[in-house]
């Protein structure tokens, strides 16, 4: 995992170094072909609710459901990304944007993208005494949000 040190500056080369963790989406997400995404996690912080990276995918189509928001840069590459009612937003290298949590809709990636990505990701309300575990979250946050 990626230092989350208080007393440092961290820089973000344009490719990262780390080796990518590799995966593909669920099968009841998918739309349109069964594309291999990649994640290089940055940096995390402490509390596990930012998170700082580069995500790529090959072309297909996925539904998404934002549970958190993020901060999106287009490195290179198409995708075309579609709220529920509709409204689709083309996506090319240089494209920045956000999304916020609460977001539902599809992403279909044209030509192969590769994104940085900011997410902040609130820490679940604790219920009846009952704490819900965040590291168990990861994999659904990476090929939601990260694949998203």
């Amino acid at each position: 995992m990626p230092s989350s040190s208080a007393s440092a500056v961290h820089t973000h080369p344009s490719s990262p170094a780390a080796q990518p963790q590799e995966y593909y989406l669920a099968e009841e997400k998918l739309i349109a072909g069964n594309p291999r995404q990649a994640v290089w996690l940055e940096y995390e912080d402490p509390s596990g609710q930012f998170f700082v990276g580069v995500w790529s995918s090959e072309v297909g189509e996925w539904r998404i459901r934002y549970t958190e928001h993020e901060y999106c840069r287009i490195l290179e590459g198409r995708s075309v990304i579609t709220d529920e009612r509709g409204k689709a937003v083309t996506v090319v290298a240089g494209s920045e944007f956000t999304i916020p949590a609460g977001f539902i809709g599809t992403w279909r990636v044209e030509q192969p993208t590769r994104k940085r990505f900011t997410i902040y990701e609130a820490k679940p309300a604790q219920t009846s005494g009952l704490t819900i575990n965040q590291s168990a979250m990861r994999p659904a946050i990476e090929s939601d949000l990260l694949g998203s």
